[in-house]
């Protein structure tokens, strides 16, 4: 069954990760998975700067510079498949120094995820305002 905009961001937000889509300039899809926080204003935050990487030149990045439209998959499988549902956030990205956004961001990732804690995101955030939200169950 289809899943209402609202029921698919509630589920969204309970996953502990996402699966980030870009395409780059040739149309060629490219997965990433994320760590993710949501606003109250529909806009899901990406770090992308707390593990370690050799630079900030990331595929991903490069996709949303050249087409800031993305999706998040988030799924909940199960071998009992009445258990079965995934949720999708479709939206607009765009790139932003971490300082540059709302005050208490750094705050929702320490919380969400511990290892925050000890190396806080501090260099760039992917931020992508959610035009639509949708998803589906097996049962209700």
């Amino acid at each position: 069954m289809n899943l209402s905009a609202q029921e698919a961001r509630a589920r969204f937000e309970q996953s502990p990760s996402a699966v980030l889509g870009t395409v780059d300039t040739a149309g060629q899809p490219h997965l990433v998975p994320v760590t993710y926080v949501l606003s109250d204003e529909e806009h899901v935050y990406i770090a992308v700067d707390a593990k370690p990487k050799r630079s900030t030149n990331l595929r991903r990045l490069q996709n949303i510079e050249a087409n800031p439209l993305v999706s998040l998959l988030v799924n909940e499988y199960s071998d009992n498949w009445d258990q079965l549902w995934w949720a999708r956030a479709d939206g607009t990205a765009v790139v932003s120094g971490f300082g540059d956004l709302a005050e208490g961001l750094l705050a929702r990732f320490q919380s969400r995820y511990p290892w925050y804690r000890a190396n806080p995101p501090e260099s760039l955030v992917i931020d992508i305002c959610v035009t639509r939200w949708s998803g589906w169950a097996f049962a209700g």
